[in-house]
């Protein structure tokens, strides 16, 4: 496959500048090298033939030591199928008969960036990880093998000894379909965050462009709430939204509540998410999010329904023979129902992930769909991974 670092001129800039930066103090600078090898399954009740992709994922890494104040960092990330594992559909090489698993093969320019760093502010230029509050409306979407980054300006700021404040302008979002799809887009992203003595109140604004010859925006701002007394932890968000182009005008809002309470060994949550509606015409987006982790992992709901979705959740986790487990229970419903949609299904998910050998991680994963109303256009789907990292 031919390689084609489609840059743009900051992230070629940056690029230059970070191999140019001093590396005489090689105590400070750090390589790493980390892989991801991965098989995926996923069976629907639908036309679509079984998928199934073995994939891996190489990232090497370079961070140069610091000097005035002043450091670079350098990324590259590949991603091939292995063994002739390929019956699927990654949606860039496009295999319509297959079910999809968003695994595309690629190579390229992860990060490049240019950063400073002083006592109370950072600044970064280049192409870079953006990762706000639990990433549900700016992630990295790192359980996919492409992960998102973006070129982007960033800083960060603290303002008082209690309140930090960081600003991001992107102008091209990298997503995780390889690089002819990425976007280039005209996005504002700001975050406050407060400490409190009960917990961290953030508040937020997150202007969003997309340019790509449309009129577009979608506008979002919100508050949320976390922190944890004793063995309960809290966490409380509430968002409105407005959807705007050259021929629509949407609002809605977006609610989240979630109590998790300790126990010796096990950990029980309860939550609900709500993504609202604009007259069953438009749901809630969050188009930067790491989407799959939330919804259920079968990913049934990474876009919205126009009817927008109510989340209720319960989940419990532990540690067993020097791993970790969850199990977690996800009912869907519509936040404005129609006539033909309201029941959008239940979930199962179940994963156990275990460190050995110091630098490797081996796990299983499982989710189980179950569709709802035929409205909906939802179809029962089962998916499993098992994978083994490592990281040297």
């Amino acid at each position: 496959m031919k390689n084609r670092f489609k840059l743009s001129k900051i992230t070629s800039l940056i690029l230059l500048t970070s191999i140019a930066l001093p590396t005489y103090a090689n105590t400070e600078s750090k390589t790493t090298l980390d892989f991801n090898l991965r098989y995926e399954g996923v069976q629907q009740d639908n036309l679509l033939k079984d998928a199934s992709a073995l994939t891996l994922r190489s990232r090497l890494n370079f961070a140069s030591a610091s000097y005035k104040g002043f450091s670079g960092v350098i990324e590259f990330e590949d991603s091939r199928q292995v063994a002739g594992v390929d019956s699927y559909n990654d949606t860039v090489v496009n295999n319509p008969l297959y079910s999809v698993i968003a695994d595309p093969q690629t190579t390229e320019l992860d990060q490049a960036f240019v950063k400073y760093h002083s006592d109370k502010f950072t600044a970064k230029l280049g192409r870079q990880v953006i990762a706000l509050d639990n990433q549900r409306f700016v992630g990295h979407v790192g359980w996919r093998q492409d992960r998102q980054t973006f070129d982007a300006l960033t800083f960060n700021a603290n303002v008082a000894a209690n309140l930090k404040a960081s600003y991001s302008y992107i102008n091209k979002r990298n997503r995780i379909f390889a690089q002819d799809k990425d976007l280039h887009s005209n996005d504002h992203l700001l975050n406050l965050s407060y400490q409190t003595g009960f917990g961290t109140l953030n508040g937020y604004s997150y202007l969003l462009e997309v340019d790509e010859g449309i009129d577009n925006s979608l506008d979002t701002y919100g508050i949320n709430f976390k922190g944890k007394r004793d063995k309960f932890a809290y966490y409380a968000e509430f968002a409105t939204q407005q959807s705007q182009t050259n021929t629509t005008d949407y609002s809605a809002t977006y609610i989240a509540i979630e109590g998790a309470y300790s126990f010796e060994t096990i950990t029980a949550k309860l939550g609900v998410e709500q993504l609202g509606s604009d007259n069953a015409m438009y749901g809630f987006s969050t188009p930067l999010a790491t989407l799959h982790k939330f919804n259920g992992w079968a990913d049934q709901f990474l876009a919205t329904p126009n009817e927008g979705l109510v989340d209720l959740y319960a989940a419990i986790s532990g540690n067993i023979l020097g791993g970790k487990w969850t199990f977690a229970y996800h009912d869907y419903s519509a936040d404005e129902a129609t006539q033909s949609v309201d029941d959008l299904g239940n979930e199962i998910n179940a994963v156990y992930s275990k460190k050995f050998a110091k630098n490797y991680t081996a796990g299983i994963k499982y989710a189980m769909y179950s569709a709802g109303d035929a409205g909906a256009g939802k179809v029962d789907t089962d998916k499993i991974w098992l994978w083994i990292a490592a990281k040297f």
